[in-house]
């Protein structure tokens, strides 16, 4: 007996954007020869995105401009391991006059850990510090998506306003944007404050937990758990710029990121690789519980 449909797909119930995909085709087969179907519009973009980059090894352990990093926050409680991504879809994709992501386009945090294109970002300066040179605490620089299909946009956040803020959360926005302005500086400062006046000035060591800061508001790059939304990709966690304070006035792990590099044996990132790095950063924040 041949299963009967009890909804159309236009009720969003089961597999209803298969169903749309296939509505899709019958209603203009000239389509699928041109390439403008919806779900080869989808694989154009994955393709693109989701294609490896090789991220940075650090020879001796430090952030430098110019390197190409991850942007992850470890797993909380509730929350999976993910990592800044550009969050693009069909309508973010130029076709002229070379196919590529335009701004501007949103940023999520996606569990997909892993070093491609909507994961990679480069260490830029902004204060005319040259490429290759040491990266320290409280030094302003900018975080660019790769060239290509990348854009080389930069990760930008403002104050917020009623009609510029987070979609969900209603935080402070984070996106990607033409341009190195002001809005889009950032700085690192270390993830305990009781050590920050000692580290201000000291070259940052890759693959341990930092704090990533906006430089105009001030603000601390957050991912929110409790705020999931839909993308290509999947399910993925809302990043908005945000500090987050737990009882003893210290940032949550909501803030705090690690900019990952790769191992130089080539089995990925450091952080999920060397025990060494992990064992450095756990020791870090057992000086502290509380945060």
């Amino acid at each position: 007996m041949t299963p009967s449909r009890s909804y159309s797909y236009k009720v969003k119930t089961g597999n209803w954007f298969e169903d749309v995909l296939c509505e899709e085709a019958k209603r203009d087969p000239k389509k699928e020869e041109r390439g403008e179907l919806v779900a080869q519009k989808v694989d154009f973009l994955k393709q693109n995105m989701l294609r490896p980059v090789n991220l940075t090894v650090t020879d001796d352990g430090r952030l430098h401009f110019g390197n190409v990093v991850m942007l992850v926050n470890m797993a909380g409680e509730t929350r999976a391991c993910s990592a800044v991504s550009i969050n693009a879809d069909m309508d973010s994709v130029r076709r002229s006059p070379s196919p590529g992501i335009q701004a501007p386009c949103e940023v999520s945090a996606g569990k997909g850990i892993q070093g491609c294109v909507r994961t990679a970002f480069i260490i830029t300066s902004v204060d005319g510090s040259p490429e290759g040179s040491t990266l320290h605490y409280q030094q302003r620089f900018a975080l660019q998506t790769t060239s290509g299909f990348a854009g080389g946009l930069y990760l930008t956040s403002d104050t917020k306003s009623f009609a510029k803020c987070a979609k969900k959360s209603r935080l402070q926005e984070v996106s990607l944007d033409d341009g190195g302005s002001f809005t889009s500086w950032w700085k690192i400062v270390h993830f305990q404050p009781q050590e920050r006046p000692e580290y201000e000035g000291q070259p940052v060591p890759a693959n341990v937990r930092v704090l990533i800061k906006h430089c105009k508001t001030n603000q601390a790059l957050a991912v929110l758990e409790q705020h999931v939304i839909w993308t290509p990709y999947g399910n993925e966690y809302e990043l908005t710029a945000h500090t987050f304070l737990n009882s003893c006035r210290g940032e949550r792990d909501n803030n705090h990121w690690i900019l990952c590099t790769s191992d130089s044996a080539g089995k990925g990132l450091v952080i999920l690789n060397n025990p060494q790095s992990a064992a450095h950063d756990e020791e870090l924040a057992q000086a502290n519980p509380d945060i």
